[in-house]
């Protein structure tokens, strides 16, 4: 099945990464206390009940890629997104909302536990693999990644973002995973 993405250009690739700019996103996003393994289907249900309709609206909102995953920082704000983001509050999930909406034109959530926000413009090294969405490969990757970009001298600010693209119903071994760092400039 089809999903959109948000829209970006690459600027620069290496080997093993891309440079991507992404234009200002929307994200439906919630905090939950678990760890890394399980934040992405306890917080999968929450931000799902808000896609599929419990809403002040009643309005069905498109599924989109990806699922962010990252650990809450100071600097994050708790309003809506997707992704996951992990810190000792919980982990930050996020889904992209699509982008034929608006602040004013998303259905306000029913749920006192989903969080709407906006995203502004931003520059991320992206680092893709398949395979696992375990911790223990998450953070096997992201030791590569971060050598990798410290070899290059890119430097990075704030926490990185797990993406998840597909379905947990897609085989594993197929599954397409990034991990997303902001590019300071």
């Amino acid at each position: 099945m089809a999903v959109s993405e948000p829209k970006y250009n690459v600027e620069s690739k290496s080997e093993n990464y891309e440079i991507r700019h992404y234009e200002s996103t929307i994200v439906a996003e919630t905090l939950v206390e678990a760890d890394f393994d399980e934040a992405g289907n306890k917080a999968f249900r929450i931000l799902a009940d808000y896609i599929f309709g419990n809403n002040k609206s009643k309005v069905k909102i498109d599924m989109t890629a990806p699922v962010a995953q990252q650990q809450p920082s100071e600097k994050i704000a708790m309003t809506a997104p997707v992704s996951q983001i992990q810190d000792s509050r919980g982990q930050l999930v996020q889904f992209t909302m699509p982008d034929s909406f608006t602040m004013e034109t998303l259905p306000e959530p029913n749920d006192p536990r989903v969080h709407l926000r906006k995203i502004g413009p931003r520059t991320v090294a992206v680092y893709s693999y398949s395979g696992s969405w375990s911790e223990s490969r998450y953070k096997s990757k992201l030791a590569d990644f971060t050598s990798r970009l410290a070899k290059n001298n890119v430097k990075t600010i704030g926490e990185p973002i797990f993406a998840r693209f597909n379905s947990p119903f897609m085989i594993w071994f197929l599954r397409r995973n990034e991990i997303w760092l902001e590019v300071a400039r």
